[in-house]
């Protein structure tokens, strides 16, 4: 599975941003799609998940980014996106798009794009 994520970008405090994956290759009808950052000296964390498995999709967010973050992807594609709105400087990360097949969970990483927010 190979992984391209768009989307990046510098933007203001209290703006607005849109994420987009696109998953390609060996993907089946049953997996999860999300995004994890990063910052410097910390570890990856969740930012949100989508899981789709026929016509159920079930969403996972974390708790600094409920309210503000929303993931989506259209039924039976593989393309994610993620809006992010009234970001803060805090939201300032590489952010990675990850691909898990299901139900063998083989995880498989985006290269990463760099999201910055200016005070």
């Amino acid at each position: 599975v190979q992984l391209q994520a768009s989307g990046g970008g510098l933007v203001q405090a209290g703006g607005s941003l849109t994420l987009s994956c696109m998953a390609s290759g060996n993907t089946g009808e049953v997996n999860m799609m999300g995004w994890y950052r990063q910052t410097p000296g910390k570890e990856r964390e969740l930012v949100a998940t989508i899981m789709q498995g026929g016509s159920v999709q079930l969403t996972d967010y974390a708790d600094a980014v409920k309210g503000r973050f929303i993931i989506s992807r259209e039924h039976g594609t593989n393309t994610v996106y993620l809006e992010m709105h009234n970001l803060s400087a805090e939201d300032t990360a590489v952010y990675y798009c990850v691909y898990d097949t299901l139900p063998s969970q083989i995880r498989y990483w985006g290269q990463g794009t760099q999201v910055t927010v200016s005070s």
